[in-house]
């Protein structure tokens, strides 16, 4: 595994960061004598591109390209003369609503009112450094950072008036965006008089404790969400320069095809439009959408393809095969009456993001402006420069608002072909992926292979613990109950499907293993499954959780043939949960449906509790479409259900009756709450089909035969 300048605790699962795309096209101009040579072939549209708007890549002025934030207050923040703050961060948004959390944190520090703050996020040229939005990292590490910077900002403009008034600052307070002596106050702009606050990030300035909050603890609304509702936000589809040009790109049969020749005379009979070929590249420019398609289908391509023999049938098999790991050997433990083994397996599953990749680029001065949709605008930044040999101060990446990215919007495929189609025909380009490109080119969530063998005494205290995974990865892995010496590991495989980050990572998968595995031997000791929990926990904060579903959902609630709960509990990122579901059998149709739902969830000092609830419920459903449906179908280096048609997601009538109880504790610093909430409906679901069915499910997604 590479190193990546990432943060501590990155997880080393993120393999999109590794590996290449499966379009062989994508690599640098430099790298691609090194892949199976074909030329590169674009259709162009040729129309003039009028009055093209200025791209301004110059270097990023507020913190490089490095890896270290910048100190001066001044890259953070800006106060002009009517007293507006402007706050930078290198964070996106992509639907969890981290910029009203983070404009909330500001506002309480600064001391300034909600409505007078405006975040610019995710822009290469304008904001500071930041490896990614990814890990739940934005509310505990930059809100953290912008809670020091706001109140540095405050001490500042505090000294200012007290140098201003010559009176000593220990008179002065701050509050509604003013510095008040008494009942005299100057306000922020009047300090500022719009200037730069040279002051330096104070990472001792006093911060505002949880217990005294008035904007962060309170459940404001999400500050652009009229602009979301009324279609007046651009996202990256929306966005518009002068002569643009729509994108489609030429695509191989199969992963691993490579293009041996091409006939382009039928697409040249196209009004307006060129081929042109630039070594391994494959992409179509066109006035519009519709005509960029015909250009693309005029084309006869030939290619040669290579075998691919695995498909979703043998996945598991050939997961534990290519992982090079023996099977342990049985072994039982001194004293134990109860020894169970079992294996438990994930499929391949889709991001299915409501907005598909696509990036606007713009040429100009030997250099390219690209709007698009990504979870790491500067690592982006980067392999847009290098897919096109230019310095990294000669590409900006802007990331507008984004229509979600579970963790599947890492890299920039789209940045790259939109920005080298713009380098070729020196224009701009708009380039957007249908739904069968986002189902085939980007990664998928892994599939794995987990490995339990554990022993139990007869009066329910865990003795041993083991647990391998095969492929999917690291998070999550570790026991969450008391066990002496646990023994956890991770095995990697050779993918057959090119895979990455997807929310939870690979907790998910371990959760459903390890919960699954838990209530296996409480049925088999015919012990209750929370207390079983609780009698192994050894963590108050699972303890708290498991107690605060269990007392709002009525534990264990009712049971029948056909109707049963089950319990989970977890742990992630830092945050703890525990979920309860009620599920019903169908028998006749073989079908399982999700009626009620419970989750306790504790992430330290809530800072927005309805928005919390959001990413819940919104955690929730996600994982009821992996835990019931969702998967990958593949074979011959092809996806079979490459459209929502075909790959089932849940739907509004698939959505239980949700409870969100929220465990809020003011003494925990605030941790990040976008991917924690999806790692325990699953095994709940299992555990109640098991205790209505009596038949154990090991596999995502579960099916009754």
């Amino acid at each position: 595994m590479k190193s990546h300048p990432f943060p501590p605790g990155f997880e080393p699962e993120r393999y999109e960061l590794d590996e290449p795309g499966r379009s062989r096209w994508l690599f640098p101009r430099r790298q691609f004598f090194k892949s199976l040579g074909a030329g590169v072939l674009v259709v162009l549209f040729a129309e003039a591109a009028r009055g093209q708007e200025s791209g301004n890549a110059g270097t990023n002025r507020r913190g490089g390209g490095g890896g270290n934030r910048p100190q001066e207050l001044s890259a953070w923040l800006h106060i002009d003369e009517q007293g507006n703050v402007t706050v930078f961060t290198g964070k996106v948004e992509v639907g969890q609503n981290i910029r009203t959390t983070l404009t909330q944190i500001v506002s309480e520090e600064l001391h300034s009112s909600l409505s007078s703050i405006r975040l610019v996020m995710a822009d290469t040229l304008l904001t500071p450094f930041d490896a990614g939005t990814f890990g739940s990292r934005s509310t505990p590490d930059m809100g953290s950072q912008l809670r020091r910077v706001a109140a540095t900002a405050r001490e500042v403009l505090v000294d200012l008036a007290s140098e201003q008034w010559k009176v000593d600052k220990s008179l002065l307070t701050s509050r509604d965006g003013k510095i008040w002596n008494g009942e005299k106050s100057i306000s922020f702009g009047e300090l500022t008089k719009g200037q730069k606050l040279t002051a330096r990030v104070n990472d001792k300035a006093a911060i505002t404790r949880p217990d005294q909050w008035k904007v962060a603890g309170t459940s404001v609304l999400k500050v652009n969400g009229r602009d979301i509702v009324t279609g007046k936000h651009r996202y990256t589809i929306d966005q518009k320069v002068p002569g643009l040009l729509h994108a489609k790109i030429l695509r191989p049969p199969s992963f691993g095809s490579v293009l041996l020749s091409l006939d382009d005379s039928a697409a040249k009979q196209i009004s307006g439009v060129e081929v042109y070929r630039d070594q391994g590249f494959v992409g179509v420019l066109a006035p519009d959408e519709w005509t960029a398609r015909k250009g693309l289908l005029a084309l006869l391509p030939q290619w040669k393809t290579e075998d691919q023999k695995s498909s979703n049938k043998d996945l598991f098999q050939t997961l534990r095969s290519t992982a090079n790991f023996p099977q342990p050997e049985e072994s039982k433990g001194p004293g134990d009456p109860l020894q169970l083994s079992a294996t438990y397996t994930v499929s391949y599953i889709a991001h299915a993001p409501l907005e598909p990749r696509g990036a606007v680029a713009e040429w100009k001065d030997n250099g390219v402006t690209v709007w698009t949709g990504t979870q790491r605008p500067f690592g982006v930044r980067s392999e847009v420069a290098k897919a096109l040999n230019l310095p990294e101060e000669k590409v900006r990446l802007i990331v507008p608002d984004t229509g979600s990215g579970y963790g599947g919007k890492h890299t920039g495929e789209a940045a790259i072909e939109a920005a080298r189609l713009a380098q070729l025909s020196k224009k701009s380009v708009k380039l957007t992926w249908t739904r069968e490109e986002e189902f085939t080119w980007a990664y998928f969530r892994p599939a794995g292979v987990m490995d339990i063998r554990s022993s139990v005494r007869a009066d329910g205290l865990l003795q041993t613990w083991e647990h391998h995974n095969f492929n999917s990865g690291n998070s999550g892995l570790q026991m969450l109950y008391r066990v002496s010496q646990p023994k956890t590991a991770f095995h990697g495989s050779k993918s057959p499907l090119r895979q990455g980050s997807y929310r939870g990572l690979a907790a998910t998968a371990n959760h459903f293993a390890r919960e699954s595995h838990m209530d296996e031997l409480a049925a088999a000791l015919k012990m209750d499954p929370l207390e079983f929990r609780l009698k192994n926990t050894a963590e108050p904060r699972v303890a708290a959780v498991l107690n605060a579903a269990a007392k709002a959902f009525g534990w264990p609630g009712k049971k029948s043939t056909t109707s049963a709960c089950g319990i989970a509990a977890g742990s992630e990122k830092g945050s703890f949960l525990a979920t309860c579901a009620e599920v019903e059998i169908d028998p006749a149709k073989k079908t399982i449906r999700v009626v009620r739902v419970v989750q306790a969830f504790e992430c330290g000092a809530i800072v927005n509790p309805d928005q919390l609830k959001n990413q819940n419920e919104g955690a929730i459903m996600m994982g009821i479409g992996g835990a019931l449906w969702e998967q990958i179908d593949f074979a011959d280096g092809k996806i079979s259900n490459s459209r929502f048609s075909e790959y089932r997601v849940p739907r509004f009538r698939d959505t239980p009756q949700i409870e969100i109880v929220l465990v809020n504790r003011l003494d925990i610093p605030s941790i990040g709450a976008g991917e924690t909430p999806i790692v325990g409906i699953a095994p709940a679901i299992a555990n109640a089909v098991a205790a209505a069915t009596g038949t154990r499910l090991r596999s995502l997604p579960l099916t009754l035969a």
